[in-house]
């Protein structure tokens, strides 16, 4: 068998670093992209837009950003029963580059149906793609540590930092060309940058990830397998058939879409999803007693990392459209874009997601580690007093009648305690999930985890809307609602830690 290399890359396996740089650039075009979608969707056909009411644009978004990750868990199950984990993440390599291409290029099909047409296959095609890529690159990344413990949970935060370079520089990238020059040439910067990452994970995957991921978990009997694999394929070409009926209706005007509406009525289906797999889980008579217990321990940390997504995700639609209306954006005679503000969280986690790994070894070397619902605890209470911040900035804005533009620090500093929030609760998760998952379960673990982001994104989406000039009092009631749940969530964890430790012992 063709084994990883052990060591390589800051003392860490060196397949993290084909793993770390693919991830950066497909966060590149992910990130690069979704800042510039509500912005552009919600300018007026003259400047280049669409002319969408902002409610509309946010709930687009959000829909958008929760498929995202709505698709890691058949992702997870397509590399579990039928691809693997390499095959699954090359072909959604593919698959989000031809994406960004489509959106790239609809601006030369005009501004009518045709171009919107091309838009939205694009936003599609990476829906698929990054279903494929993102639970299962992160399932190898654990796959590198067979050994677990606090060093699974450092490299974990070494890959977020990678992933937040990429978004780092996407944002400033593509906002830039976005706002300043043309949106289009925003969105073919994204494209470019996810070609760069598909073609390193073709040239360095091979000669250091070894065997990882090549294989998949397959019944001992070939014909119960093939039937597998027939019911997978199966179910892959239903998806493709009613996506490509949909685009049919929509572009011979057949169909409607309501996208508000869409948005209201997908949280009863995500919640129903999740609560459909996990009894799935516990049914399956192979998962040992230890495992259940296991699994009842991503249940509650799967419910709390939902509701700490739904504030965070509210970046690219409510904190955007704040920084676009209500914020002081000139530094002498030039104009900040407002995308570059999304770029501030991806800053604060490069500069201290190495101290946040230094911190979890350094405690557990000292046997004094938080346990991941601690540390989930915490996140949740970053989060809330950097929406606090934003309703004392958004106060200031409804006392002016909406004339004062706040300073940009007001920004900043909700951006700094969001990324010390992330820093203690997503890459714990992602460890989390590929340390408590049972084997067979891993791939669609790791989906249950982005479920949870898809849940976010979709909440951030539907209230994305509320940042409106014309309904000021709107915006801080949205900006304390938020912060009050994030608080009162930190607490409920915080009394379940001990016990959910218990659960957690033998892990």
């Amino acid at each position: 068998m063709n084994q990883a290399p052990t060591t390589g890359f800051f003392g860490h396996p060196v397949g993290l670093r084909t793993l770390f740089f693919t991830e950066m650039w497909e966060r590149f075009s992910y990130y690069g992209l979704r800042p510039l979608l509500v912005l552009f969707m919600s300018a007026a056909l003259l400047d280049g837009g669409f002319g969408l009411e902002r409610g509309q644009a946010s709930a687009i978004v959000g829909i958008y950003a929760a498929c995202v990750y709505l698709a890691s868990l058949p992702g997870g199950w397509i590399a579990d029963r039928w691809l693997g984990l390499r095959r699954a993440i090359w072909s959604g390599a593919i698959l989000i580059t031809c994406g960004h291409l489509s959106i790239g290029l609809s601006g030369l099909a005009g501004e009518g149906t045709a171009g919107k047409l091309a838009f939205f296959a694009g936003l599609v095609l990476i829906v698929l793609g990054t279903g494929l890529l993102k639970p299962n690159i992160s399932a190898i990344v654990g796959d590198l540590y067979p050994e677990g413990g606090a060093r699974r949970d450092a490299g974990f935060t070494i890959f977020y930092m990678g992933i937040n370079i990429g978004a780092f520089l996407g944002q400033l990238v593509t906002g830039f060309l976005g706002e300043q020059i043309g949106w289009h040439y925003g969105f073919g910067a994204a494209g470019v940058g996810m070609l760069f990452g598909l073609l390193w994970f073709r040239a360095y995957a091979p000669s250091t990830l070894g065997d990882l991921g090549t294989e998949i978990v397959r019944d001992p009997d070939p014909v119960v397998q093939s039937r597998r694999e027939g019911k997978v394929k199966m179910a892959v070409g239903g998806i493709l058939a009613v996506v490509i009926a949909l685009f049919a209706l929509v572009g011979a005007g057949m169909l409607t879409l309501d996208p508000e509406a869409i948005a209201r009525n997908m949280t009863g289906v995500l919640v129903g999803m999740a609560v459909i797999f996990f009894a799935w889980v516990f049914m399956d008579r192979e998962v040992t007693g230890q495992e259940r217990k296991q699994v009842v321990v991503i249940l509650v940390l799967f419910v709390f990392a939902a509701i700490f997504w739904s504030a965070f995700e509210q970046a690219p639609t409510s904190l955007n459209l704040f920084a676009r209306d209500f914020t002081d954006r000139m530094i002498g005679s030039f104009e900040i874009p407002a995308t570059w503000f999304q770029s501030v969280n991806s800053a604060f986690i490069i500069i201290f997601a190495p101290i946040a790994a230094a911190i979890w070894v350094g405690l557990s070397n000292r046997g004094g580690d938080f346990s991941a619902p601690a540390k989930f605890s915490m996140g949740l209470a970053f989060a809330g007093v950097g929406f606090a911040l934003m309703y004392f900035a958004a106060t200031r804005v409804v006392g002016s009648g909406g004339t004062l533009l706040v300073s940009p620090w007001w920004l900043v500093g909700s951006y700094l305690f969001q990324t010390f929030g992330e820093l203690s609760l997503s890459p714990v998760g992602l460890s989390s999930m590929t340390k408590l998952s049972p084997r067979k379960y891993v791939g669609q673990m790791m989906g249950i985890w982005f479920l949870a982001a898809s849940v976010g994104n979709l909440i951030g989406g539907i209230v994305g809307g509320m940042v409106d000039p014309e309904k000021l009092e709107q915006t801080p009631l949205l900006f304390s609602t938020t912060a009050i749940a994030l608080f009162v969530a930190a607490l409920v964890l915080a009394l379940m830690i001990k016990p959910i430790k218990r659960m957690m012992e033998r892990a």
